[in-house]
């Protein structure tokens, strides 16, 4: 089983920063936008003290009958000093600022009417821009994350997938990836801009306060925001351990649900849809519990920072009507406060949706690290063809290394060409010993040579094209019968993949449905019957055409007429070639040039059916009820 590690949020964001690199152009594109976004306030609430000076009552205007000239800087008094100087400055470049009344022109009111825009543009176009390339990073690391989860699932050995379960890692691969794109391309992008929207608007309060003497106030305030961050820190351990939570209970409602779909059929024929529909119900409760929880933590913060930021506002004004401070000074304070109020509450959203990708993050490290595959050699053999012999030397398998053993002392030698068939009772070892040899999985002692060769020295690629296999349970993808049949055998042209659903005795049941060979066999061959089905996958077997077959009852699922044909054509197949064939029916080994009886794992008779029979022992029993159960 899988189990997730509990490594800080730091460590794990840490590590998510090497799958940015290869994208730090655009993430860089996007900080800057985020920056100019959150920088732009700074100069939208910069402006509101000299707007206010100038929508404020002007100045009396000056007496005409005064015959005495006035000092010119008498028109400028009333106004913001940085608006006077922005005043002098155009005046200087002969545009009329005030009329003699003491009015703005209408130079002026235009300016403010370009100029205003041009900010909100700014901090619009810096918003779209760091939305748009944040998205777009994230989606694609969940991208290179998704391809690198699937590729090390590829690599893993049947010994990982023995113990897994797919619809956990179904689940990792798509609800948890989910998760961690909505961070990156939301919570990310607010965790750049909104941090320098709250920088902007404390460094205008610092600005504007110290101009108007208002400093100690609004740093004694300043003091006490930090209560602000207490409930995001303390509610947002809860988001992640709640969400981590519910991540497990969402894969095990998807493992739950791929098992019943995948086993309908067994569903329906027992009658147990009530209880399977009762069983997921209970399942979806515990999940919907979970979330409840995550939510309630989740929907606490923001209440709780409003509730903090709102007493700091209340003290800010009580302590500003004792000291007297005038409306004017107020309003600047109230705006940037308003301004900043808000990436302040998306701090919380932030914080969860940090926490939530932390879970995620974690579960999907998890699978990533898992490396339960089969080990390659550091400079590998590669072998194209096979001419001497198979030989298990001392082998010993057990799936577990605390577990019981599967395969004891197997010592055999199979030549080149000749066909070993391996019979015994259900759980005996049959199949194991194919499986090494295929080196799905590897021996825990001894060895399995191929022309001398230890299988764990040979490239692993070059092993699996010198072997076919056909097994009893027989796997179609959904896909057309063409697609099947070539499956494993590139470039193979239509004319060989007929020839070989000929030799399969499986061309005529496929021309005989109008699509043909663009048949579509559904999830799993569904719509094939179970010889059908077979007779496909002996066809691609047969359209490999390797040196090495393994065949596991492969005529097993066929009907009388159809298993002599069937069996005709893998008996030419067979031909020259090296055969590990596992019997259930031994009426289909009688011919082989070895026959190895396993029970519990290790080798009880060996020989040639006539020399087992003449033995008279454990096989020629096996034999004798088969034959009366055959009769009755």
């Amino acid at each position: 089983m899988i189990e997730t590690n509990n490594s800080s949020a730091y460590s794990i964001y840490r590590r998510l920063l090497g799958y940015v690199r290869p994208y730090k152009v655009r993430l860089i594109i996007g900080i800057l936008a985020g920056i100019v976004a959150g920088g732009s306030l700074f100069g939208l609430l910069q402006a509101v003290p000299s707007v206010l000076s100038l929508l404020d009552s002007p100045p009396a205007a000056i007496e005409k009958t005064v015959t005495v000239p006035q000092p010119d800087v008498n028109k400028y008094q009333g106004y913001d000093p940085k608006m006077v100087k922005a005043m002098k400055t155009a005046e200087s470049h002969g545009i009329p600022v005030i009329h003699e009344n003491g009015t703005v022109t209408w130079q002026v009111i235009l300016i403010m009417v370009i100029a205003l825009p041009i900010f909100v543009i700014a901090r619009g176009a810096g918003v779209f821009a760091n939305r748009y390339f944040m998205r777009w990073v994230g989606s694609r690391i969940v991208r290179d994350l998704r391809d690198q989860l699937f590729d090390n699932l590829q690599n893993q050995s049947l010994k990982f997938f023995g113990s897994s379960d797919v619809g956990q890692l179904m689940s990792r691969c798509t609800n948890d990836t989910n998760i961690v794109e909505q961070v990156i391309s939301t919570t990310i992008a607010d965790a750049v801009r909104a941090p320098i929207e709250i920088i902007a608007a404390i460094s205008f309060l610092v600005v504007f306060s110290s101009q108007h003497n208002l400093l100690p106030l609004v740093g004694a305030i300043g003091i006490f925001f930090p209560l602000c961050i207490v409930p995001i820190v303390v509610l947002g351990k809860y988001v992640r351990r709640y969400t981590k939570h519910a991540l497990t209970r969402i894969s095990d409602l998807v493992s739950r649900m791929h098992e019943n779909l995948t086993g309908i059929t067994a569903v329906k024929a027992f009658h147990m849809e009530a209880e399977e529909i009762s069983r997921f119900k209970a399942m979806d409760a515990k999940y919907f519990r979970t979330i409840i929880r995550a939510l309630r933590a989740e929907l606490l913060m923001s209440p709780l920072v409003e509730a903090v930021a709102m007493l700091l506002v209340l003290a800010f004004a009580i302590v500003c009507v004792i000291s007297g401070v005038k409306l004017s000074d107020i309003l600047p304070v109230a705006m940037a406060a308003v301004v900043i109020y808000k990436p302040i509450k998306q701090l919380a959203r932030i914080n969860t949706g940090v926490q939530k990708g932390a879970a995620a993050l974690s579960r999907i490290f998890e699978l990533v690290d898992m490396n339960e595959v089969v080990v390659e050699a550091d400079a590998p053999k590669i072998m194209e063809s096979f001419s001497d012999s198979i030989v298990f030397k001392d082998v010993d398998f057990r799936y577990q290394e605390d577990g019981p053993e599967v395969l004891s002392n197997i010592n055999v030698s199979v030549p080149a060409g000749s066909v070993l068939a391996l019979v015994g009772e259900t759980g005996s070892g049959k199949s194991t010993m194919a499986n090494l040899l295929a080196r799905f999985y590897d021996p825990t002692a001894g060895e399995i040579m191929l022309d001398g060769v230890d299988l764990k020295e040979l490239e692993i690629a070059s092993l699996r094209k010198l072997v076919g296999v056909v097994s009893q349970q027989t796997i179609l993808f959904n896909d057309t019968i063409a697609y099947n049949i070539a499956y494993g055998t590139k470039d193979a042209t239509q004319e060989q993949i007929e020839t070989a659903a000929k030799m399969a005795n499986a061309h005529e049941f496929i021309i005989a449905d109008p699509d043909g060979y663009d048949r579509v066999v559904g999830e799993k061959g569904f719509v094939l019957s179970g010889g059908e089905r077979q007779r496909i996958a002996i066809a691609r077997a047969i359209l490999k055409n390797p040196p090495i077959l393994i065949l596991d009852e492969a005529t097993s699922a066929l009907d009388t007429v159809t298993e002599r044909l069937v069996q005709e054509a893998i008996n030419k197949l067979m031909e020259g070639r090296t055969v590990f064939a596992i019997a259930h029916r031994l009426s289909t080994v009688k011919h082989a040039d070895q026959i190895l009886l396993l029970d519990g794992g290790n080798i009880v008779e060996r020989g040639t059916h006539d020399e087992l029979i003449a033995n008279g022992k454990y096989y020629k029993k096996l034999c004798d009820m088969q034959m009366v159960s055959s009769e009755q």
